[in-house]
């Protein structure tokens, strides 16, 4: 862990984000009283649940059919 203070970290915040991006952790201090901390960027994944939802969607049976022709017409003139 690095520390600096706020004078220095505004003068080198590019060499300073390479380092946390390279995933050191960069402590910044005014009067020796650390106030941020730079650390790399991680995407947290998504966790899933398979089959979460399970007997709770329900598809009509007719969800595939043609759509009525004056709906269908609609569609077709807004495009």
């Amino acid at each position: 862990m690095t520390v600096v203070n706020t004078h220095e970290a505004k003068t080198n915040l590019s060499r300073l984000l390479e380092r946390a991006q390279q995933g050191e952790e960069v402590v910044i201090a005014r009067a020796n009283q650390p106030i941020a901390r730079l650390v790399p960027f991680l995407e947290k994944k998504a966790v899933r649940h398979p089959g979460y939802l399970k007997g709770k969607v329900r598809i009509a049976a007719d969800f595939d059919a043609p759509l009525p022709p004056d709906i269908l017409r609609t569609f077709e003139e807004g495009s």
